[in-house]
C-alpha cells in the first residue's frame, strides 16, 4: 500500500465580487440649466410688478352680482407684501423685466429646438394614458411608478401646458402694452378687457405650476434638486438596473462617483 505523503492541496479561497459604485448620470445640459434659473427671479420681479400693477384697479373678484366673496388681491396681500401704490414704478419694472423674460423664453426654445431637446419634453400619444398612472403613484394608490424618461409623462404634459401658458402671457402683455400700434392682438383676445382677463388668469395659472413644482421638487429630494444645479444625478447600485429601461433618454457619458 502507497502512502500520499503530499501536502493537501488547500482550496481557493473565493474572490469577492467588486461592490458597485454609484453612478452620476447627466440628465439635464448647462444651457436648460441656465435658462430654468434665469426664469427664476424674471418671474419674481414681474409677479411683484405686476400686483403694483393690478392694484391701481382691482378688476376682478369672485362673487355674483354685487356681492363678492373676495377680491385679487385682497388688501391685507399688499399690506403683507408690503407694496405700495406706485403704478409707474411697477409699470417700470414689468415692462423692462418683460423683454428679458421674452430674450429667454426665445432662447429656451431655440434651443429645445436646435438641440432636440424638445422630444423629452413634448409629450407623445403614451403620455396622457400613462400621466394617469404616474398621478395614481404620487397619491401613493398604486405602488408601481410607471416607466419614464428624463420626466415621466404628467411632467411632460405639465411642463408643454405652462410653456404654452407663458407664450399666451407674452402675447397678452403686448396687446396690453401697445394695443393701438398692435391692434389685432387684442381681436385675438376678444377685445382690450379680454386679453387684460386672459393675461391675468395665464399669470395664475403660472404661479400654481410655480408652487406645485416646488412642492414635487422638495417632494423628490436633494438627487432631483442637485441635478437641476449640477446637471448630474446619483443613481445608487441597486437603481441602476431601473435606469437601464430609461437609458434611450439619458446623455451620452457618465462619470462615476
Amino acid at each position: 500500500m502507497s502512502i500520499d505523503e503530499r501536502p493537501p492541496v488547500e482550496a481557493a479561497e473565493p474572490v469577492p465580487e467588486p461592490t458597485p459604485e454609484p453612478v452620476a448620470r447627466l440628465k439635464h445640459p448647462r444651457a436648460i440649466r441656465w435658462l430654468h434659473w434665469i426664469n427664476f427671479p424674471l418671474l419674481a420681479v414681474m409677479i411683484w410688478s405686476g400686483l403694483r400693477i393690478y392694484w391701481a384697479e382691482d378688476v376682478y373678484a369672485f362673487g355674483i352680482g354685487s356681492w363678492q366673496w373676495f377680491v385679487f388681491f385682497p388688501e391685507v396681500v399688499y399690506e403683507r407684501l408690503d407694496l405700495d401704490r406706485h403704478l409707474a414704478r411697477g409699470m417700470a419694472f414689468h415692462f423692462s423685466f418683460g423683454w428679458l423674460f421674452v430674450i429667454n423664453g426665445l432662447l429656451y426654445t431655440a434651443y429645445l429646438a436646435v438641440s432636440g431637446q424638445w422630444r423629452h419634453i413634448v409629450p407623445d400619444r403614451r403620455s396622457f394614458p400613462e400621466a394617469k398612472d404616474v398621478v395614481l403613484h404620487d397619491l401613493h394608490l398604486t405602488p408601481d411608478a410607471p416607466p419614464q424618461g428624463r420626466y415621466n409623462a404628467a411632467q411632460r404634459i405639465s411642463y408643454t401646458i405652462v410653456l404654452v401658458m407663458a407664450a399666451i402671457v407674452v402675447i397678452s402683455g403686448f396687446a396690453i402694452y401697445k394695443p393701438t400700434q398692435l391692434h389685432p392682438l387684442p381681436w385675438l383676445f376678444g377685445g382690450y378687457q379680454g386679453a387684460r382677463l386672459t393675461h391675468f388668469v395665464m399669470t395664475i395659472g403660472i404661479l400654481v405650476f410655480f408652487l406645485v413644482h416646488v412642492l414635487q421638487v422638495a417632494r423628490a429630494g436633494w438627487n432631483n434638486l442637485r441635478g437641476m444645479v449640477t446637471g448630474y444625478e446619483i443613481e445608487e447600485p441597486d437603481a441602476l438596473g431601473a435606469s437601464a429601461v430609461r437609458a434611450s433618454a439619458a446623455e451620452p457619458g457618465e462619470v462615476t462617483s
